[in-house]
């Protein structure tokens, strides 16, 4: 990990060293428009530090997930404790999450993905579902509501053009992905139709999973001043739960599902696992009112329903909600000053119910509770952007936020009746930017707020625990941004430094069946470094080579309880469980002028805590995955063929940890070496590159 870190930052240093020379404009790294906050702008003229994920970084791995895509940015960590079953880790956010994704706001072509309740269901996506990601680190409240971890902003329609795309993907375990895609129409109607499946037997015992997901996009001027965009995405998603092990199980045979102790079957015997359907159909009006002042208004349904046998129960979920979003943008561009002011609110209702059953066999018996769950959010924001001789970027905003959640109990007689709120909740963040001739500095001060999630405040043990407080925190960070072209190559640098005071810090147990429950935790101070570096080279004209990239990012991280007692346990300064507090990641490309091309990845993780006594942790690990492929492009058809390889050095780890797991059952062991292929096959306008 150090020799790695030195190399890294080694290479950082000489191509500074080496920066003083001349330049040209033959090579440019790809900017695309940030959306985040309102800023539509490019990345560097906005405050906002946001990290672009976009369509291509799939073509690196086998598309079953988008871990692998996620773990190149400093300071974000996607898991997967199963095929199907992943959790978002920015800065430490996942703390709280025993699956799925929290304390992080999603929007999808500016739908609230996030449900009313705060939890999302990451998984229903597949790769073809975006044409990039914004990912915004820290808290985003003042504009977006609760969630002290981040956003994320998946966008569909940039460099939109029409195609007919399709490909297969097979590989070790069963691997089977199909991806389709048809874009057409014109400038004025552009509508896309997607269908993805993936499937897999998994790694280990009771870890199978299938997902087959159908999108459609549309995008309507219906005039010079007013344009529709719609969005309709379906996915029907099964995945089995082999649950977490114990160091001497996970030791003596990683790929084993959890085996039955004392009163508790094991995960084959009880059929764990989770029956999956979302819908959600929204659209947003986009009317340019005047000249100077434009309105987004964003309406939207959603369902959910759920279905997971496990060791304990059977839980059968049905999750409707509904909601919208309003943004007014008022805004003027001068020469030398440029501003907008822009105001709006947000709205989301959830009518949900909770039904848990004695699991026999993987089938429903007797009923054990019965419960309806009202959630209600709002949220009301102001934000002001500051453009000055287009080298000063000041932006500034806040919110005030509401939170209210009913239980009602119909299993009791009579009905129980349990309620809770959390209001008046202000959310400000102000940020600031320099920019000279190649570097920029930019620093952000932001409060956070993250109310707890239904998941939390009705966990699998059945108890309600509406006594739990939101938590939230200050962050505050400094970044210094380097971009340069050299001749042929271009060069991006950043180095980011942040402190995050988090105060009741939500945190999750697990009883002695393995159900979750949560506490609030005291205070946690997590401080972090993280660099970011980008190069890529053009070749001459008359080389074999096309073209070079290479990317390195390190995370560093000091996340420490600075006040937690609990149950006469004193966890002050103990550790932050479930971070590493080094993680680097190493991207190394080269394209050759005949079509072939190689792609390798390496991702490195320190130990990680699994416990709050920090008398567990997982191992470090080191992934090395490399990629072989060959494309040729024709006038209107483009054909990608490839061969890839997963985890070269075989290692044995633990992807997606059980964090706080009684009894020590914290590792979900991950796939060992593995190898797929796959083709894919593009038809496009004659016109299209």
């Amino acid at each position: 990990m150090k020799k790695t870190l030195l190399l890294t930052l080694g290479i950082i240093i000489h191509l500074y060293s080496i920066s003083q020379q001349n330049a040209d404009s033959s090579v440019t790294l790809n900017e695309v428009t940030i959306r985040a906050f309102e800023q539509n702008r490019k990345e560097r003229l906005t405050a906002a530090a946001v990290k672009i994920i976009d369509l291509r970084n799939g073509d690196r791995y086998n598309k079953s997930s988008m871990v692998n895509g996620f773990n190149t940015v400093a300071g974000v960590r996607m898991e997967e404790r199963s095929p199907g079953s992943y959790r978002i880790n920015i800065r430490g956010s996942s703390l709280r999450s025993p699956f799925g994704v929290r304390n992080i706001k999603v929007y999808w072509n500016g739908i609230p993905i996030t449900d009313p309740g705060g939890n999302t269901y990451f998984n229903q996506f597949a790769w073809n579902n975006f044409s990039h990601m914004e990912i915004y680190k820290g808290p985003a409240g003042s504009m977006y509501g609760g969630g002290t971890g981040g956003l994320i902003l998946l966008e569909n329609f940039d460099d939109w053009r029409p195609a007919l795309n399709v490909e297969y993907v097979t590989g070790s375990y069963n691997l089977q992905n199909m991806f389709g895609s048809i874009r057409f129409g014109k400038d004025e109607n552009q509508s896309q139709l997607s269908y993805a499946h993936n499937q897999n037997n998994g790694y280990r015992a009771q870890s199978a999973m299938r997902r087959d997901n159908f999108s459609w996009m549309s995008k309507l001027k219906v005039s010079e001043r007013q344009e529709v965009l719609t969005s309709v995405l379906f996915t029907d998603l099964f995945y089995e739960t082999p649950g977490a092990l114990t160091l001497s199980e996970y030791l003596a045979d990683p790929k084993a599902a959890r085996p039955a102790t004392g009163p508790n079957p094991s995960s084959e015997d009880a059929k764990a696992a989770i029956y999956q359907k979302n819908f959600m159909a929204g659209f947003t009006h986009s009317y340019k009112i005047t000249e100077d002042l434009i309105n987004h208004t964003t309406f939207y349904g959603a369902y959910s329903n759920i279905k997971n046998p496990s060791i304990r129960n059977f839980e059968r979920r049905t999750e409707p909600g509904f909601g919208g979003r309003t943004v007014f943008v008022w805004g003027k561009e001068k020469e030398m000053l440029s501003w907008k002011l822009t105001g709006g609110a947000e709205f989301q209702h959830g009518l949900f119910n909770t039904q848990v059953f004695s699991n026999v066999s993987g089938n429903p018996d007797t009923l054990q509770t019965n419960d309806d769950i009202i959630y209600t959010s709002n949220s009301y924001f102001v934000q002001a952007d500051v453009l000055w001789k287009n080298n000063w970027i000041l932006n500034g905003g806040i919110s005030l936020n509401r939170t209210h959640v009913k239980f009602t109990r119909l299993s009791e007689s009579p009905a129980q009746t349990q309620s809770r709120s959390y209001q008046n909740e202000l959310a400000p963040r102000i940020s600031a930017k320099k920019l000279f001739d190649n570097w920029t500095v930019k620093a952000t001060i932001a409060r956070g707020y993250s109310p707890p999630t239904i998941s939390e405040l009705l966990p699998s043990t059945g108890v309600i625990s509406t006594d739990l407080e939101a938590e939230y925190g200050w962050n505050s960070e400094l970044a210094i941004a380097y971009s340069r072209q050299i001749r042929r190559t271009r060069i991006q640098a950043e180095v980011t430094g942040f402190y995050f005071k988090l105060n009741n810090a939500l945190v999750q147990r697990r009883d002695a069946t393995g159900a979750d429950f949560f506490v609030n935790a005291g205070s946690a101070d997590q401080s972090g470094l993280e660099i970011e570096t980008d190069i890529i080279h053009k070749a001459a004209f008359n080389s074999f080579l096309d073209h070079l990239f290479f990317q390195a990012n390190i995370t560093l991280n000091h996340f420490r309880y600075s006040s937690f007692v609990k149950n006469n346990n004193d966890y002050s300064g103990n550790t932050v469980p479930s971070v590493p507090a080094a993680a680097v990641s190493v991207l190394g490309d080269i394209y050759f002028r005949g079509g072939i091309y190689f792609n390798s990845t390496l991702y490195i993780a320190s130990k990680i805590f699994l416990n709050d006594d920090n008398s567990a942790s997982a191992d470090p690990y080191q992934l090395l995955g490399c990629r072989l492929g060959w494309e040729k492009k024709f006038i209107r058809h483009r054909l990608n063929i490839y061969f890839g390889v997963d985890n070269i050095l075989d290692e044995n780890y633990s992807l997606g940890n059980d964090i706080n797991g009684f009894g020590g059952r914290y590792y979900n062991a991950a796939p060992r070496r593995n190898y797929y292929a796959g083709i894919s096959w593009q038809l496009s306008k004659a016109n299209a590159n």
